[in-house]
């Protein structure tokens, strides 16, 4: 069964996320833009996609970079994965940065960033000594290569 999530759509431009081939084959949705916005080469931006959510408790919203856009034109998300937690409200916007050569044109309508919708275990802290494991106080690299 499907989770459900509340949307709603604040610009005229803004289109529902959706999978491309369906959730049997995609995790991720298409977000897309509701401004044209020219990204320079170096540039970092906020792109708005018209769109707020009301994610159930227990489950996030993440934000990833489209993998085509970045191999192809060098833009990405900063700060990926993004998160939307189940407790705001605004409107949904994507960080990205040009890492690219040239300036790269989003128009409106076109698809930015994926979402994925992940569920959270919420957690409470036990204070105290931790037990043994192999690995230890072994650090980055402790494991080889």
């Amino acid at each position: 069964m499907a989770t459900r999530v509340r949307i709603r759509k604040l610009h005229e431009y803004a289109v529902l996320p959706r999978y491309a081939h369906g959730p049997d084959e995609d995790a991720g949705m298409d977000l897309h833009s509701v401004e044209a916005v020219v990204l320079a080469a170096g540039e970092t931006r906020l792109v708005a996609t018209g769109l707020a959510l009301e994610i159930p408790p227990g489950f996030e919203a993440q934000i990833r970079p489209r993998s085509g856009l970045a191999l192809k034109h060098g833009i990405t998300l900063p700060n990926a994965p993004a998160t939307i937690d189940p407790g705001y409200r605004g409107e949904v916007k994507v960080i990205l940065h040009n890492f690219g050569s040239a300036a790269f044109e989003i128009a409106v309508g076109d698809r930015i960033a994926q979402m994925v919708i992940a569920r959270y275990e919420a957690v409470e802290w036990d204070e105290g000594d931790l037990g043994d494991s192999v690995r230890g106080h072994g650090g980055f690299g402790s494991s080889g290569r």
